[in-house]
């Protein structure tokens, strides 16, 4: 996860969950922007570090069962287009997360 996370993300350190969308293009390409999803397209990829998910439901005191949906969740909300880079996308997302039950 550390380099998946350098390579795509730039981002040198680990991580519990990134997600790979297949709306991404090339910088140049025209954005996908307000169209909407048809009912047989593929979002994308969501990878889970299972060994952090182990250790964070141990931190949090909750199953690996419920912490893997929680993650699972939240990768799937940013193939949707939500974005937790600041405080305010951070709080709609977990709104959602506390709406479909996977977050208290």
């Amino acid at each position: 996860m550390h380099a998946l996370n350098r390579e795509y993300r730039y981002q040198d350190k680990p991580t519990d969950v990134l997600s790979f969308s297949q709306r991404d293009q090339h910088p140049d390409a025209p954005s996908f922007s307000g169209q909407a999803y048809s009912k047989s397209e593929v979002l994308g990829d969501v990878v889970i570090s299972v060994e952090t998910a182990i250790r964070q439901a141990n931190q949090h005191a909750v199953s690996l069962d419920e912490e893997l949906a929680l993650l699972t969740v939240h990768g799937i909300l940013h193939l949707l287009g939500y974005d937790d880079m600041t405080d305010e996308g951070a709080e709609e997302m977990q709104e959602k997360e506390r709406a479909l039950g996977v977050r208290k």
